[in-house]
């Protein structure tokens, strides 16, 4: 029986073979190349020696986590928000508009994922973040026709960061906002109550902070 990396080449060839550029292929088949693509990262790596490569090119499943108490930042680190009035907004091109509180997204179908964070050149974290998906919160707002990508919002005022992903990215469940790492609250220095976490994206557009999420 094939192996399933017997079986992603042998559609490749048949891809080439037809004349057809990867990016025309199946969703699944540039993922499954994608994924063969990319390097395995042993447990003892140093994750200092990652600051200059790009996170998709790494399989970083057997990587170590970091402490918290560990963990390095850039950016904004003393915005705060007060919980009572603070509100997650999912709006743009969506049926439903959604204003959620922190408890009711607390409430939405929780994912965790071991994620590798780069900031090139400077620093690297790898954490067990947690927390709710982009895909679940559009889902419950139904993006309207024409709605071709999300962009992540934070934080509120005049140093707004915003960042923006293709559905199809989206779609994918690689991006979430998250609310805990490594079984605590995300501590307010790292985005709390919700920061972006982006597998393959650089740490630049794991925007923290967030409060709102817009489809455009």
């Amino acid at each position: 029986m094939q192996t399933r990396r017997q079986f992603v080449m042998y559609v490749s060839r048949i891809l080439a073979a037809l004349g057809l550029a990867f990016n025309p292929a199946p969703a699944f088949v540039r993922q499954a190349l994608a994924a063969l693509q990319r390097r395995v990262l042993p447990h003892e790596t140093d994750l200092q020696s990652l600051i200059n490569e790009h996170p998709a090119s790494l399989d970083t499943r057997n990587l170590k986590i970091m402490p918290v108490e560990s963990f390095r930042t850039m950016g904004a680190t003393d915005h705060t928000v007060d919980l009572a009035t603070w509100r997650l907004e999912v709006t743009g091109k969506v049926k439903h508009p959604l204003k959620l509180t922190y408890a009711e997204v607390m409430a939405l179908p929780a994912v965790e994922e071991d994620v590798l964070l780069i900031c090139p050149g400077i620093f690297t974290i790898h954490a067990r973040w947690k927390g709710v998906a982009v895909r679940e919160l559009l889902k419950t707002a139904e993006p309207l026709d024409g709605a071709t990508q999300a962009s992540l919002h934070g934080p509120a005022g005049p140093y707004e960061k915003v960042e923006a992903f293709k559905m199809e990215e989206v779609e994918s469940g690689k991006v979430f906002l998250a609310y805990a790492v490594n079984g605590q609250t995300l501590p307010q220095k790292h985005g709390y109550p919700l920061r972006v976490v982006a597998a393959d994206r650089y740490g630049s557009d794991w925007v923290k902070f967030v409060y709102k999420v817009e489809a455009r």
